[in-house]
């Protein structure tokens, strides 16, 4: 082994030269370099058992012209033909087989190694933008932080927006610009921080955002990719109240003698209180219903530390013409089925009970023509009407 170490090592400058070249402009550049590196690719996580690499020679090239130029803290070492990674520390070792061929000279080839590591830690937080207050129109920033991963290049960040058990589109809730992610070059293990900037509205209170990461080797990497999720943040806004008008319009009739329910319901975050501004006849249940049989306007407020909301409701009194308006159907109905007897009686009269008259009858021949059913004297008849 010292035999032949020595010699590498004083040709290590060479080398590096070698490798800083593109393309060489040299015939002998152009050539393919006759050495085979098994495996080509070397993926492997951290702390791992790990594996080795060997980089072997063809036929016309001598082994003891075959080795490895590992880069490591103190230096550029080399070792033999085959090399095994430390796992635990080589991140950037950029393994390069090297070979002295006849007729090309030095030659290399790079083995494409990742030595990868899942993070430590996957988290999300949001922070308002000059302001303590999470109040609606209020601008947040949201940090998904992925501590201690390598390589950082390698991952793939998505964001994920979810009420319950059910995923939401950002278009949704309009949330429309792009998440921002620095994915540094180095392979060493290193913090990554992606951020969303965010207007706070009420359609957000409540939304669970959670930050997805994936670590996508390729295929030489595990399969399927790492993926790596966050525990949810939930987005708590602060906005004022908004009454239901849809259950409580301005304007309420109610039927003279009946009662009606009025309901306030208010939307708003911390929760509103309701109350009512109502006459004396008025009667408050102990939910926040208000019941009222005597015209008025009354007032419902809904109130938190943001802003105070008041809604002003008119109830008007109507009659009830409903038994009116039965007993006129009613009358109706009557009227038209008496007209109806009264008419099928005098058609049933003309056509179907007609009167005829015995007096004075006149014998006739006996018609032979005319079934008699025994009777030989026909009784003739006039028709009165």
């Amino acid at each position: 082994m010292e035999n032949f170490s020595c010699p590498r090592l004083l040709l290590v400058p060479l080398i590096l030269q070698l490798l800083a070249l593109s393309n060489g402009t040299s015939s002998s550049a152009k050539q393919e370099c006759p050495i085979e590196i098994q495996p080509e690719t070397m993926v492997l996580q951290y702390q791992s058992s790990g594996q080795s690499a060997v980089c072997k020679a063809e036929n016309n090239v001598s082994d003891n012209n075959v080795y490895w130029l590992i880069r490591q803290k103190n230096g550029t070492n080399t070792e033999n033909i085959s090399w095994t990674p430390n796992t635990h520390e080589d991140w950037d070792p950029s393994p390069v087989c090297c070979a002295q061929v006849w007729g090309i000279g030095w030659c290399n080839k790079t083995l494409h190694y990742i030595l990868y590591k899942l993070p430590e830690n996957i988290s999300v937080n949001g922070t308002v933008n000059n302001s303590a207050s999470r109040e609606e129109g209020s601008n947040m920033t949201l940090e998904c932080e992925i501590v201690d991963v390598a390589p950082a290049k390698h991952l793939r960040v998505r964001w994920l927006w979810q009420r319950g058990n059910e995923t939401i589109e950002p278009d949704s809730v309009r949330i429309i610009n792009k998440s921002e992610c620095s994915f540094p070059e180095d392979k060493f293990p290193v913090t990554v921080v992606c951020t969303r900037n965010i207007t706070l509205n009420r359609t957000l209170h409540g939304l669970q955002v959670k930050c997805e990461a994936e670590l996508n080797l390729g295929p030489e990497g595990p399969q399927p990719p790492p993926l790596m999720t966050s525990d949810p943040f939930t987005l708590s806004v602060h906005y004022k109240p908004r009454i239901n008008t849809t259950k409580l319009p301005e304007l309420v009739p109610v039927i003279s003698g009946y009662k009606e329910e009025l309901v306030c319901e208010a939307d708003g975050n911390p929760a509103p209180t309701v109350t009512w501004n109502y006459t004396a006849t008025a009667f408050l249940g102990s939910n926040g219903m208000l019941t009222v049989n005597e015209e008025g306007t009354y007032i419902c407020t809904a109130n938190n530390s943001l802003a105070i909301v008041k809604h002003e409701v008119k109830v008007i009194l109507t009659e009830d013409y409903l038994p009116l308006l039965a007993g006129f159907v009613a009358l109706t109905v009557v009227a038209i089925s008496i007209i109806f007897i009264f008419i099928y009686s005098i058609y049933y009269k003309n056509t179907k009970m007609r009167r005829y008259s015995l007096k004075n009858p006149k014998l006739s021949i006996h018609n032979g023509n005319v079934a008699h059913n025994g009777w030989d004297i026909q009784l003739p008849v006039t028709k009165l009407s």
